[in-house]
C-alpha cells in the first residue's frame, strides 16, 4: 500500500520535472540576439534572478530524490508475508520428510548349469 503510493508520487514528480524543464528557456537562448540582431546584454550570461519554474524544478527534484530513497529502502525490506501464489502454496503445505529408498539389492543368482 504504501510502496504504490510512493511510486505514484515518484512517477508524477517525474512528469513534472520533465515538463517543468522543456518550459522552461535555455542560457543560450537569446545567443543569437547577442550577435548582430536585438539587444541582449549578455551571451550565455548569468540570470539576474531565478524564475518560478527554475524554483519548482529545485523543489520537486528534490521531492524525487527523497521518494527515490525511500523506494531504494522499501524495496531491501522482506515482506512479512508471502507474496506470490508459489509462495502461498509452500506455506500451506505441511513440511514432508524426504521419501526414503530402498538399497537396490541385486537379483539372487541363478544356479549353475552342468
Amino acid at each position: 500500500m504504501l510502496r504504490g503510493f510512493i511510486l505514484a508520487v515518484h512517477v508524477l514528480l517525474a512528469l513534472m520535472i520533465i515538463g517543468l524543464v522543456l518550459l522552461q528557456r535555455g542560457k543560450g537562448a537569446e545567443a543569437g540576439a547577442g550577435f548582430g540582431s536585438g539587444a541582449s546584454g549578455t551571451v550565455f550570461g548569468a540570470r539576474g534572478t531565478s524564475t518560478l519554474f527554475s524554483k519548482l524544478t529545485a523543489v520537486f527534484a528534490g521531492l524525487f530524490f527523497v521518494t527515490s530513497l525511500s523506494l531504494a529502502y522499501l524495496g531491501t525490506r522482506s515482506p512479512g508475508e508471502p507474496t506470490s501464489v508459489l509462495e502461498r502454496s509452500m506455506l500451506a503445505q505441511p513440511a514432508r520428510a524426504p521419501a526414503t529408498t530402498l538399497p537396490a539389492t541385486p537379483a539372487p543368482a541363478a544356479p549353475p548349469k552342468q
